[in-house]
């Protein structure tokens, strides 16, 4: 009796094991808010056009750039200084770029990083101070004004016969350099309805993020209208208070679907594939085809005290070597892992392998796009 007793709670225990692992999810699950942005709720980018002072003689040539110059003297006449007709020859001011981009509901006193970027022909920008600077949205008004001590991850040195650069000493970066002077009307509470965007569109993804948000609520709120957006209708209980709502639904785990795709970069020769790749039964052999030339001449001297004389007698070597692999039969249905594997088998390598794609795509033999950046 105890054995049988014992059987059972073993049973129990491997059914009940069982039960949760066919209950769990085999995909893995991202949240909304990984997979969706709130319509609205963005950044915006601005814009401006400044001046960096206060590097030692890194800075643009001031006879080779003449907005440079120009708008050297525009901001010395504003100071109050007439220099029209002098001879500036300074080397410590290079012309500017400045970039940023404006949070979501950035308030006026907030502050934001932005991006410094050399226009002209100055070589360094270490030590440099951005003057104020303006920045301009699309719609040409001022919502920001940047200044301050430029921060540079690149620098340069060089000698007389030599010279040494290490990442990008033109284009640096000042934290909390600007200041919101404008804000961006959004009343988010008040809105009826809020959309989703999807970061990748799919149908499949959008129709599981709003049922996984009608189920949440018990009541239809979520509405797939394409492939790139969920529309939300807010409910009676969140009238007013949309940023509860929305803090609700964004923790919702939802598992996305993806297109099977190959992506390749023949640049680099990176290859990536999605997990839903397939493919059908196809033969795959690859081989190279190596030709070696070498020369080898041989010097031919006169005995001694003849009347002949020096000869160089050429000798090439040629050599050819084909390389081939066994054909090999990639069978029907097999998954990505299996694909890398038998790829892997042959020896091919990442060159190799993103022809061989392109043919097996182009014999119609791969379930999947293949992007090619």
């Amino acid at each position: 009796m105890p054995g049988i007793r014992k059987a059972r709670l073993i049973w129990a225990a491997g059914a009940f094991v069982a039960l949760v692992l066919s209950a769990w999810p085999a995909g893995a699950t991202s949240r909304i808010k990984d997979l969706a942005n709130i319509e609205g709720v963005r950044q915006n980018q601005l814009i401006g056009y400044g001046l960096v002072v206060g590097l030692n003689g890194t800075g643009d040539t001031l006879n080779n750039i003449p907005f440079t110059k120009q708008s050297l003297q525009a901001m010395l006449e504003r100071m109050g200084v007439n220099i029209r007709g002098a001879t500036i020859r300074t080397g410590n001011v290079a012309a500017v770029m400045v970039t940023g981009n404006l949070p979501a509901f950035g308030t006026q006193g907030t502050r934001m990083d932005v991006t410094v970027s050399a226009l002209g022909d100055a070589k360094n920008l270490t030590g440099g101070t951005l003057l104020v600077t303006p920045l301009l949205g699309a719609d040409g008004n001022v919502y920001a004004v940047a200044q301050g001590s430029v921060a540079i991850s690149g620098f340069q040195a060089e000698g007389d016969a030599a010279k040494i650069v290490r990442g990008v000493p033109t284009v640096g970066r000042i934290a909390n350099g600007a200041i919101i002077e404008r804000e961006i009307e959004f009343a988010l509470n008040r809105l009826p309805n809020v959309r989703l965007a999807l970061r990748n569109a799919d149908f499949t993804t959008a129709k599981r993020i709003a049922a996984a948000v009608n189920d949440f609520l018990g009541v239809k709120t979520a509405e797939p209208i394409d492939p790139s957006t969920v529309q939300l209708s807010i409910p009676s209980e969140f009238k007013g208070n949309v940023v509860a709502f929305l803090t609700e639904i964004e923790q919702l785990q939802v598992d996305p679907d993806l297109a099977a795709r190959i992506v390749i970069d023949e640049r680099s020769g990176v290859i990536v594939m999605g997990r839903d790749v397939r493919v059908s039964t196809v033969a795959v052999a690859q081989g190279n085809l190596t030709v070696t030339i070498s020369e080898s001449p041989q010097v031919s001297q006169p005995n001694p005290f003849s009347r002949g004389r020096t000869v160089v007698t050429p000798r090439t070597n040629v050599g050819v070597v084909e390389d081939g692999k066994k054909l090999a039969v990639v069978k029907d249905g097999v998954s990505l892992q299996q694909l890398v594997d038998g790829l892997n088998g042959l020896g091919i390598g990442p060159r190799d392998m993103i022809s061989i794609l392109q043919a097996i795509k182009a014999a119609g033999a791969i379930q999947a796009d293949i992007e090619v950046m």
